[in-house]
């Protein structure tokens, strides 16, 4: 299909960004993080996953998009648990079977993509910004060879391009009638744009539950009644345990200058970058009203310092910041910004993490960012010289080494302790190779079973998997690795399913009980403060006198998060009602009570709502035509689920379930740990 691109007259200098984006999802790739050590990877599988209308979802397919999802997480650093951030595999599964339905949709309604759509889609996606194809070789002919460098399987991505096209087609198609009243965009305005001054308290049943002392009498009545909720359905274990650290098992480590070169000579060459320079101009918004003004002189400049292409030298770039730069501190010095930029996951916003991600001598668009507008160059990367990575190269080649050494040590004391049964006795051998004293390796826990809270252990599957085999006092368990090192477990004592004594359970009832009383109390706890208040300056006192505390919040808007509160219409709704000097009435929000004072109440600008008009009416279009052909396919899905056009082989399914991070050592990064 390709090779007719080169007869096709050059096209315009238009780049379709939004396309762009949905092919770096959409694209085979082939590398998976943290890859296992099956024999086949899934990615690869023809085995079908799901069968919509005829047309089959294979393994491969699934199996990829899942780890497209999970690298454009793992981006911000850190491991990620894909259904901890709400994409289980049912909905990455549902995503996929709406993809076919809209191909399928499409083609009914005839509006599937034609040759000259799909030739156009992809020369915009592979052209400059002057227009020009960039998958041509030397003679203006099309480098097959380079194209599929790119793309992968070529007949596999230009399938792609055509069901992109076809989905598009159809979300027009279905959306086309879709308007929105300026009545309710500039509603909508007003209540992102409305601030707030806020004395607030959030009154809930475990700070109301730390002031009620119910008594011995209470706590056994309610035993009594509730027995059953306190029945041991599976036996009880007492464990005596000798625990080798993994740290201090370390610490004996010698390790040579020789060998931290040789960790240092191994690393990847884009860890060992310090960092990399940066330049910046630096525009200042004095008023809200300027913004716009500030924007457009900003954007200007970035046109000035592409009019030479892509790059601009550093001499050339310093030139502009000394001219128009507001930050005094670096417009001296050309806009050079001391110190390196370093990859930091935590600072998602922060501008100058954008440059990583460029080339030398690129700039950024205009930033906003902090009431200012920042145009940022990336500069050259800086080397990260043996001597500054030494520390770090220290740290990572202990850690590993002391894992290693914990990990022998512990499998020498497991083969003694089943041999001695005597815990005291195997510790007092090896605490000197251990590094570690005899007494603080003989631990003990209470009696616990599956589910429970390990003191110094946690809610451990390694741990609990390492006892269940042991039915027989002195009976001997495998080493395991638990939190900061690792434990070879010994049965002190088992006691079978029963319902404890009151004394066993004192604890719990007695926490039971108080969280009991602080249910009924909270509403009424709420409303006394609201009674004791009538304004916000009133509200202070009469929460210290409830024993609870207010808080304080500047410059809040609506839709975000009120501190530990959250967010809800629950409190946007009464909030953008009220007026400055207001207490409201009590919210119940997340099983707790919230009390809100209103100090100051900032109505938004409409000035600025006149300016940005055009483009909220357009956005709050685009959002609802999304929500309408949402909704749309979702409909139909149901409805062939109903139908049994939809079937799910959960079999299948079940073999990618996503792998959660295991909970053992290393538990510092290793090497390369370069941000």
């Amino acid at each position: 299909m390709l090779k007719q691109l080169s007869k096709f007259e050059r096209t315009s200098k238009v780049l379709i960004l939004g396309f762009v984006a949905l092919m770096a999802v959409s694209l085979v790739l082939f590398f998976r993080p943290g890859g296992g050590t099956s024999a086949l990877e899934p990615t690869k599988s023809s085995e079908v996953i799901a069968s919509v209308g005829g047309d089959d979802i294979t393994l491969g397919e699934f199996a990829t998009q899942k780890q497209n999802i999970q690298q454009q997480f793992s981006r911000f650093g850190g491991q990620i648990s894909l259904s901890q951030m709400g994409y289980s595999d049912d909905k990455i599964l549902d995503g996929l079977i709406q993809r076919k339905i809209a191909v399928q949709e499409a083609r009914r309604l005839g509006l599937e993509a034609s040759p000259v759509e799909i030739n156009d889609r992809i020369r915009k996606t592979f052209s400059d910004t002057a227009g020009k194809l960039t998958l041509l070789d030397a003679s203006g002919k099309l480098d097959m060879a380079k194209y599929e460098q790119r793309v992968g399987d070529v007949a596999a991505f230009e399938r792609g391009v055509a069901e992109d096209i076809a989905h598009d087609k159809l979300e027009a198609f279905v959306a086309a009638s879709v308007r929105v009243s300026e009545e309710d965009v500039q509603s909508e305005f007003k209540k992102k744009n409305t601030s707030f001054d806020l004395t607030y308290v959030i009154v809930s049943a475990s700070k109301v539950a730390e002031k009620i002392q119910p008594t011995d009498d209470e706590l056994k009545a309610y035993f009594e009644q509730h027995k059953t909720d306190y029945n041991i359905l599976v036996p009880q274990k007492k464990i005596r345990y000798l625990f080798i650290d993994q740290d201090k098992s370390g610490q004996k480590l010698q390790i040579t200058d020789k060998e931290l070169h040789d960790e240092y000579d191994n690393l990847d060459p884009k860890y060992k970058q310090a960092g990399v320079k940066v330049q910046q101009i630096v525009l200042k918004v004095a008023r809200p009203d300027l913004d716009a003004s500030v924007k457009a002189k900003a954007d200007t400049l970035v046109a000035k310092a592409r009019a030479g292409g892509e790059t601009i030298s550093e001499d050339a770039f310093a030139d502009l910041a000394k001219g128009n730069s507001e930050d005094p501190a670096t417009a001296k010095d050309g806009g050079r910004v001391n110190g390196v930029v370093k990859k930091d996951p935590s600072k998602p916003t922060d501008p100058y993490q954008q440059v990583l991600e460029m080339q030398p001598g690129e700039i950024t668009d205009a930033i906003s960012y902090k009431n200012a507008y920042y145009v940022l160059r990336r500069g050259d990367s800086v080397p990260k010289t043996f001597e500054n990575a030494k520390p770090e190269l220290l740290v990572s080649l202990r850690n590993r080494r002391g894992y290693t050494v914990a990990q022998k040590i512990a499998q020498k004391a497991q083969d003694r302790l089943k041999e001695t049964k005597d815990p005291q006795k195997v510790a007092q051998e090896f605490a000197a190779e251990a590094n570690m004293n005899a007494a603080d390796m003989v631990r003990e826990t209470p009696f616990i079973k599956p589910g429970d809270d390990v003191p110094n252990i946690g809610n451990s599957q390694q741990f609990e998997g390492a006892v269940a085999p042991l039915n027989n006092p002195n009976d001997v368990g495998e080493r395991t690795g638990i939190k900061n090192g690792f434990a070879i477990p010994m049965l002190v004592e088992q006691r079978q399913p029963r319902i404890p004594e009151f004394d066993e359970v004192k604890d719990k009832v007695r926490l039971a009980v108080k969280a009991e009383k602080a249910k009924t109390q909270l509403e009424q706890k709420a409303r006394d403060i609201v009674a004791a208040a009538k304004s916000p300056g009133e509200l202070k006192a009469a929460v210290e006198k409830a024993g609870l505390e207010t808080k304080a919040e500047a410059n809040y808007k609506l839709a975000t998060p009120l501190g530990e509160a959250g967010s809800s219409v629950l409190i946007d709704d009464p909030l953008f009602a009220a007026k400055a000097g207001d207490v409201l009435q009590p919210i119940f929000l997340n099983q707790n009570y919230l009390v809100i004072g209103v100090n100051k109440k900032t109505d938004a600008d409409l000035t600025e709502y006149a300016k940005q008009r055009d483009t909220l009416m357009q956005q709050a279009l685009t959002d609802r035509k999304n929500q309408v052909f949402g909704d749309y396919l979702t409909s139909v899905m149901t409805r062939m689920k109903q139908s049994g056009s939809i079937k799910i082989y959960q079999d299948v399914l079940d073999t990618v379930a996503e792998e959660e991070p295991q909970a053992v050592p290393p538990r510092r990064p290793q090497l390369p740990i370069t941000k």
